[in-house]
This record gives C-alpha cells, sequence and structure tokens, in this order.
C-alpha cells in the first residue's frame, strides 16, 4: 500500500478521516462479502484473501478504497483501486474484478454507493462549475480522494450507530455527496449522463434498453434509432464508454444473467442458454468457458463450493 500523504493540514485530515472510516467499515463488515446498511444506497466489501477474478456488472456509483486493493478490468482498460482513490461508474459496465491485496489482519475494505441518475439530474440547474470532459467519456474511472468527498462519506457512515438520525440528516448529507461529485474530477461525467440530448446520455439510454431486452436479437440500427443516433455514431461512443461494442456488451449481459440462473439452481445449462437468447447451446457454451475460464457446471460448482466455504 503506497498512500502519498503531505504534512500539510488538509492531508493530515484526509487521512485522518480515512482511518476513522476504515475502522468503522472493518467494525461493521466483521465476515466476507458484501454487507448492506441501514442506508439503502450504501454498502461495504470486505476480503480477508487475495481471489481469482469474478465477473460482475457494475451499476452506476461511487466506489471508495479503504485497505488494501482490487484491480478491475473493463474491456482492455486496467484500474488499480486502492486507498487515497476513489472510483466513479457512470453507466452500468460488465468487468472482471480481482483482489490483489488482502489478509485477516489487514482485509480488503471498500465502501460502494449506489448513484441516483435522476438525483444527479435534479441537481445539476444548482451547479455552477464544472469540469468540462470529452463528448464521451469513459464510464468507468478513477481520481485521487480529497477530503470534500471523503467528509459526507464518514459522517454517513457515523449516522448508521443511531438510525433516527440518518432518516432525518441522511438525505441532507447525500445531496451534499452528490454536489461533491458534480463539483469534483469526475464531475463533468456525471453531468454527460445526466443531460437529455447529450451523446453519453444518448449511449447510456442505449445501455438501458439492452439491460431490458438483453435475450433479443440486436440490430444496431434499430437500436441507433432508438436513441436517437446514427449506426456509426452509436458505435463509436458506446465504445468509448464502455470499452466494448454494444454487441459485445450484450453478449456479457446475456452470460452473466446465465450464470446467475445457474448458479441459482433455476434450470440447467440448455435452458438458461435459450433464456438469455443463445439458439445454439453449444455456442452458448463455448462463450461461457472463454468469458468465465470454465465450463458452465464446472465453474457453477467452484462458486457453490466458494459460498460454502465462506459461509463456514
Amino acid at each position: 500500500m503506497n498512500n502519498k500523504t503531505s504534512g500539510s493540514a488538509p492531508s493530515m485530515r484526509v487521512e485522518q478521516g480515512r482511518q476513522e472510516l476504515t475502522a468503522l467499515i472493518e467494525r461493521l463488515t466483521p465476515s466476507e462479502g458484501v454487507q448492506s446498511t441501514a442506508w439503502p444506497a450504501l454498502n461495504f466489501f470486505r476480503a480477508d484473501s487475495t481471489g481469482a477474478p469474478t465477473c460482475a456488472l457494475y451499476e452506476p456509483g461511487l466506489g471508495l478504497a479503504l485497505q488494501g486493493a482490487k484491480e478491475i478490468l473493463l474491456g482492455q482498460q486496467t484500474f488499480v483501486h486502492e486507498p487515497a482513490s476513489y472510483l466513479v461508474t457512470s453507466v452500468d459496465v460488465p468487468v472482471s474484478s480481482q483482489v490483489k491485496h488482502a489478509s485477516p489482519e489487514e482485509p480488503c475494505l471498500c465502501l460502494n454507493y449506489r448513484l441516483d441518475v435522476q438525483r444527479i439530474r435534479e441537481l445539476l440547474p444548482e451547479v455552477s462549475s464544472m469540469r468540462p470532459m470529452p463528448a464521451s467519456s469513459p464510464g468507468l474511472s478513477l481520481s485521487p480522494l480529497d477530503g470534500g468527498l471523503l467528509d459526507p462519506l464518514l459522517r454517513l457512515v457515523r449516522l448508521l450507530d443511531t438510525p433516527d438520525d440518518l432518516a432525518v440528516l441522511g438525505p441532507l448529507i447525500e445531496r451534499e455527496l452528490l454536489y461533491r461529485l458534480l463539483t469534483g474530477e469526475q464531475g463533468g461525467r456525471l453531468a454527460q449522463i445526466a443531460t437529455s440530448g447529450s451523446q453519453s446520455h444518448q449511449v447510456s439510454r442505449a445501455i438501458e434498453w439492452l439491460r431490458r431486452h438483453y435475450q433479443e436479437p440486436l440490430r444496431i440500427d434499430e437500436l441507433a434509432g432508438r436513441v436517437n443516433m446514427s449506426s456509426s455514431s452509436l458505435h463509436h461512443h458506446f465504445r468509448a464508454i464502455t470499452a466494448m461494442s454494444p454487441l459485445q456488451y450484450q453478449k456479457q449481459l446475456r452470460l452473466h444473467e446465465a450464470r446467475r440462473l445457474l448458479v441459482a439452481g433455476q434450470c440447467d445449462v440448455a435452458t438458461a442458454a435459450h433464456r438469455v437468447g443463445y439458439e445454439s447451446p453449444s455456442q452458448f457454451s463455448r462463450e461461457y468457458s472463454r468469458h468465465f475460464g470454465a465450463p458452465p457446471l464446472r465453474d457453477v460448482t467452484r462458486l457453490r463450493q466458494a459460498d460454502t466455504e465462506s459461509a463456514a
């Protein structure tokens, strides 16, 4: 862990706040995995050891690494999420993530806050200063942590011990948190996604449609028409934001959903393949193996064993 702090008072306050937040999250997350909280948008993650890469769908949100480190792969782009940095996901993106630094003595601890794009849109008229961003910025990015963002997060986590205070003060703190995000390094990216008519917003609408209709055949010209873009423009801006084409994105959505169905024991491999839109079970198995690193049944068995060991 390489935390670079100077002797200046602001840097010392950020480090002190980070240490307090780390201690709070470690106390509130005694076991490994994702821990929900009394504030629905907020959850914590803990890992006591490193592990194999796992595939997940990151929704719009703020991620804060407090201890340890995770490596996140989006397309061909690699992000190392470690303390003193925060991660913003502005659209739904399929990623591969892996805990890189963790131990029982010093577990990997992360905070995740789900962002409501509608709330961001409502706040935009009141934000006078935002950093300009390219027309289509990546849907996932890291920035250095600062006190303006850390302070409301710390106050919100403190309130988890006092539910009555949380109910009254939580919405005020959430508004401050969104304001700090919008006026921070990544505010322009969030504003683009929330601004109707922008190319980023049009891509987010295409992503939303794909999320709801991933099992249907994909016709790029029809999807582009739905979001008022040309096919070439949709391809270009979609790849700039998600690091993949619409077809690749749809494929990952299908594979993630099929994996969820199989792990839950809701159907067999052939049925899962059909439900998510594959006509050929053999093609499904090949693409599943390439994406998750093992055939469906072997992968599901491995996941169930890991869950059993974690629960024990």
